[in-house]
């Protein structure tokens, strides 16, 4: 009984921003002895503080001022990454979700094949670079000594309930996720990058049933239909692997950066001509790069935009008719640069598929979709039971 009063308590404090004896009554039901008795042992435990009334918004005070307690938001810290294929990023916030420090890493090269040893290398790298940039932003938050209560890792691979990915019969997806649960520091979740994006999204959207649709060097989607996120076998759900056989591409599932590159390059080698991209060495072209010669009228780069287009009204489409989304969100660092894109996927949809159509809108998140999701993620294992992170002993 006294481990459940607590728990309703710093569930409730996790909720408002300050709250006295009288509030937490109404929220709990529970007497106003246990109430103040808990909070003292909370206070206690360094997890609640009593602060000023000025706190408690609107309060009005008659005779002598109640106490106000809240939530120590600087008791522990939350951790979030997005371990990209390319870039990774690692953010630290307070028990409120607030962001701490924010910091950023690349990696090169290309991972593919069944070469264990090349995987094996891979993942070694991955696992040092993630630990690098989690000590980065705990230094840069001043809280390098804090606890780290939860860290949540986005990766682009599917993800099982135990935080472990299948090798698909490749490198790829092992050296995506090489075992983040057991290799990083205190509680970890491991989370596939989409599912993530979707539930970042998902806290803003007016739909219950929307997909995220990242698109970065790969398409891939976080699917929430009746609110409830879709997670599949293995957590598989969401995974475009059919898009090689749908599209009739055995690259079908590329995405944005990697169709933009590989079609650009392509029309070249064709005999087409483009000044502004023929000049852009192959080694370093870029989605950047085509959106912006197509911004300046460019007939090759529009062409692609247009391609590229087609292929987007054709996964929402296929989304729409499969799962009932309503919502297909465009996702990740090119999100910004979208709208172009959007356009011609808008004027595809009518004209390759039948109503309801879904709409088509770009991501506001930017390139901190995924670490925005996973703060999500980390909030709600928070607030669902919070003395199972914060104090598992009392």
């Amino acid at each position: 009984m006294r481990r459940a009063n607590r728990q309703a308590l710093m569930q409730h404090a996790l909720r408002v921003d300050a709250f006295t004896a009288a509030d937490a009554m109404s929220a709990t039901g529970l007497t106003r002895a246990t109430v103040l008795g808990v909070c003292a042992e909370l206070e206690e435990a360094g997890l609640l503080h009593e602060v000023s009334a000025a706190r408690a918004a609107g309060a009005v005070q008659r005779g002598r001022p109640a106490r106000h307690y809240a939530l120590r938001e600087d008791a522990a810290v939350l951790l979030a990454v997005d371990a990209g294929q390319h870039t990774l990023t690692a953010r630290a916030a307070d028990l409120r979700g607030r962001e701490l420090a924010t910091a950023r890493s690349t990696l090169g090269g290309t991972i593919e094949g069944t070469d264990v040893e090349v995987g094996a290398a891979a993942a070694e790298v991955r696992v040092e670079t993630v630990r690098r940039l989690l000590d980065q932003v705990l230094e840069e938050a001043g809280a390098a000594r804090r606890r780290r209560l939860l860290t949540v890792v986005g990766v682009p691979a599917p993800v099982d309930a135990d935080g472990h990915s299948p090798s698909g019969g490749t490198i790829y997806w092992p050296a995506m996720n090489p075992g983040f649960v057991e290799a990083l520091e205190g509680a970890v979740v491991v989370e596939n990058d989409a599912n993530l994006a979707a539930l970042a999204e998902r806290a803003g959207a007016d739909s219950p049933h929307l997909a995220a649709l990242l698109m970065g060097e790969r398409f891939g989607a976080g699917l929430v239909v009746d609110s409830h996120l879709l997670r599949g076998a293995e957590g598989g759900a969401g995974e475009m692997r059919f898009l090689d056989v749908v599209m009739g591409d055995d690259r079908g599932a590329d995405g944005v950066a990697a169709l933009a590159r590989r079609w650009t390059l392509e029309a070249l080698a064709a005999g087409e001509t483009s000044p502004a991209l023929g000049a852009v060495p192959a080694s370093t072209l870029s989605a950047v790069d085509v959106f912006a010669a197509a911004r300046d009228g460019d007939p090759l780069a529009g062409a692609v935009l247009a391609r590229i287009g087609e292929r987007l009204a054709r996964i929402a489409a296929i989304l729409s008719s499969l799962l009932g989304v309503e919502l297909v969100v465009v996702a990740g660092a090119i999100a910004e640069a979208s709208e172009p894109v959007l356009v011609h996927a808008r004027a595809a949809l009518p004209r390759i598929s039948t109503p309801p159509h879904p709409r088509l809108e770009a991501s506001a998140l930017g390139r901190d979709v995924v670490v925005h999701g996973a703060i999500e993620l980390a909030l709600a294992r928070l607030r669902e039971d919070p003395l199972d992170l914060l104090a598992p002993d009392v």
